[in-house]
């Protein structure tokens, strides 16, 4: 059998229990389960601060881990998205209680007190996941410590109602292959960060998200929709509108928006055209 190995935790010298008998490694092991506690955590193609960033978890997000090496890498599997990699050890921890609220604002501050006067522990990003104990004035007090904006939160079964005004709070963002935070982001990621917010699955590449994602159209360009999905090889873009696209990309090194037209005719002029036209169903008027 022929398993996409960014989503099969198997390696010639260990896998996931799960999978055995389905593939061969030397041993198979249980993994443990972990959550992120830093505000976005690295996840590289190998166990050193040089090698390939795929993909980053967020604060509260739970992944598998089947091994930690004496460098302090942990490979493992993320939960949400199923994608297989090496994180810093140092940002992981035992996963325990589940996460009770979500960041809804583009970024927020965690501070050591109710008062916002107090220097910032740390910054989080939209999506990030954690446990609130009680709010106090308008602060969330957070179980792990830390006060956030109540009003930055929501509970995690809250979700947007439209995936294109999410992605449209990261304009501006920088580009980043790999990123999922408006410290960076790139065309999936963009992709990904808003679905999951309007609680909609969404795998982590763009390959994998042109075969899973909508239904696809003719590839008309005068009948394009508000959230229809433009994919070319490699690389996927939101529309905002009819004629505008809204996508994270290396042209810009940022999230931007640009007509559709000209995108076009600058992704041709480089070698690709556009391969699919997904629909993912009506989104709401901007």
């Amino acid at each position: 059998m022929n398993f996409d190995p960014r989503l099969t935790p198997a390696r010639p010298d260990l896998a996931a229990r799960y999978l055995e008998g389905q593939v061969q490694a030397a041993r198979f092991v249980d993994g443990t389960l972990y959550e992120v506690v830093e505000p976005q955590a690295p996840m590289r193609r190998g166990p050193s601060p040089d090698a390939a960033l795929d993909t980053e978890a967020l604060k509260g997000e739970r992944v598998t881990i089947y091994e930690t090496d004496q460098e302090g890498w942990a490979w493992g599997q993320l939960q949400n998205d199923g994608y297989v990699g090496w994180l810093p050890a140092s940002a992981l921890t035992l996963a325990a209680a589940e996460p009770t609220h979500k960041v809804t604002a583009l970024r927020t501050l965690a501070f050591p007190g109710p008062d916002i006067k107090l220097p910032p522990m740390q910054t989080l990003g939209l999506g990030a996941r954690l446990v609130v104990t009680r709010m106090q004035g308008g602060f969330a007090v957070i179980a792990a410590g830390g006060y956030v904006p109540g009003r930055h939160l929501a509970p995690v079964d809250q979700t947007e109602g439209d995936f294109v005004a999410v992605a449209e709070r990261f304009v501006g963002t920088p580009y980043l292959w790999g990123g999922k935070s408006n410290l960076g982001i790139d065309c999936s990621g963009l992709v990904q960060t808003a679905l999951t917010a309007c609680g909609l699955p969404c795998p982590r590449d763009s390959d994998m998200q042109e075969k899973a994602l909508g239904t696809a159209t003719a590839p008309d360009l005068g009948g394009l929709q508000r959230g229809d999905l433009v994919f070319w090889k490699g690389h996927v873009g939101i529309m905002r509108d009819t004629q505008t696209l809204l996508h994270a990309n290396a042209f810009h090194m940022a999230c931007a928006t640009e007509p559709l037209a000209e995108a076009v005719e600058r992704i041709r002029a480089g070698g690709s055209t556009i391969t699919s036209i997904k629909r993912l169903g009506r989104q709401p008027l901007p």
